[in-house]
């Protein structure tokens, strides 16, 4: 087991060695650690050796000027000059809560970034300043629209922030898809298969193989098959692409560049780089905070006490899982696999940095 803190050092490093700020380090360790302590290490240490390897091919600008290219009093498009996701999508999701803040909703279109960890920590910025939180974003092109066996979409997270009185806020963050292609690497290096509807092979035929996508194969929408709703999920999956993508500016779709550098990038483009999409909405916009937290602990409390059903202990409230694996994380440790532990030290290694395998 890792302490948070070693980890956070550890990553901060990397990130400092690669020629980031120490702001921009810092930013950039602390979703790498709001990963791994919401229990999504799909999104924590396993991402190190991308992020090392995109830096190496140098798709990735370590000293970049965010800077706003458009904007209206409650809106903004932001260009991310390449940076590396997590230091575009702060600076973007605070622009969205100074909006919000002067507008009563503030709202952020980013272009020209790249793959920002998870949604759920931006949306979750807005919750100290009494407002609620939205994030999404375009990835990696490894998702089949209904239908098809075209690699169109991303995994196109959404996202959503709320906060409550005296129970804790909903944070609802999912994938458009059955699950994150990262978590399809953590499946790949523990060995083990998947269920059939997550993943097709080339032919569009339903394969329990997590690593079928690097041989052209294909994530599905959530739902997994037509009968199931995959439309509906690649509907979601298609809101976030133009939000995030086609108002920013940012390549959409089948354009977005990979951030994994074994995949190549395209010769055709279409926008910059990977969009994002970021929103904030003061609550007292719309009524009190204290009359509209009171009304949240209601929905919480009604939505509790919803009947279980058989083999269930409890109905649970977006948000409590991650919540829960927090408290537990910070108390006993991150346990990182050992191939994942593997290649952060061989980055280390490269770097001159220290890594101690566990």
């Amino acid at each position: 087991m890792y302490t948070i803190a070693y980890l956070e050092e550890f990553t901060r490093k990397v990130f400092l060695k690669m020629g980031c700020s120490p702001e921009d380090a810092a930013a950039i360790a602390d979703v790498f650690i709001a990963a791994e302590l919401r229990g999504l290490p799909s999104h924590g240490m396993i991402r190190i050796k991308d992020y090392f390897q995109l830096w190496q091919a140098g798709r990735i600008n370590v000293k970049p000027q965010v800077r706003i290219v458009h904007e209206s009093p409650s809106t903004a498009v932001v260009d991310g000059d390449g940076a590396i996701g997590m230091v575009a999508a702060t600076k973007s999701m605070h622009i969205a809560i100074e909006k919000a803040r002067e507008a009563g909703t503030g709202w952020v279109s980013t272009m020209n970034s790249n793959h920002f960890g998870i949604a759920g920590y931006y949306s979750m910025l807005a919750l100290p300043h009494d407002m609620i939180g939205i994030c999404m974003t375009i990835a990696n092109p490894l998702v089949a629209p209904t239908f098809s066996v075209s690699r169109m979409l991303g995994t196109n997270p959404i996202a959503v922030a709320v906060p409550a009185g005296k129970h804790p806020p909903f944070v609802a963050d999912f994938s458009t898809t059955p699950l994150a292609r990262g978590k399809l690497a953590v499946a790949a290096k523990k060995g083990e298969k998947v269920p059939l509807g997550y993943v097709q092979d080339a032919d569009g035929v339903p394969s329990d193989d997590p690593d079928i996508i690097t041989r052209g194969g294909s994530m599905v929408t959530l739902g997994g098959t037509r009968e199931q709703g995959s439309h509906k999920g690649y509907c979601l999956s298609a809101i976030v692409d133009i939000f995030s993508a086609v108002l920013s500016g940012a390549g959409f779709g089948p354009f977005c560049p990979p951030s994994v550098a074994y995949l190549p990038l395209k010769e055709e483009k279409e926008g910059k780089g990977t969009g994002h999409f970021f929103g904030a909405m003061r609550i007292d916009a719309f009524q009190k905070p204290e009359e509209f937290k009171s009304k949240m602990d209601r929905w919480i409390e009604t939505f509790r006490a919803a009947s279980p059903a058989r083999g269930q202990d409890r109905v649970l409230i977006p948000g409590d899982p991650e919540r829960e694996n927090e408290e537990r994380i910070a108390r006993e440790g991150v346990n990182v696999l050992a191939p994942v532990q593997k290649e952060m030290k061989e980055v280390a290694d490269v770097m001159g940095l220290e890594f101690r395998m566990d």
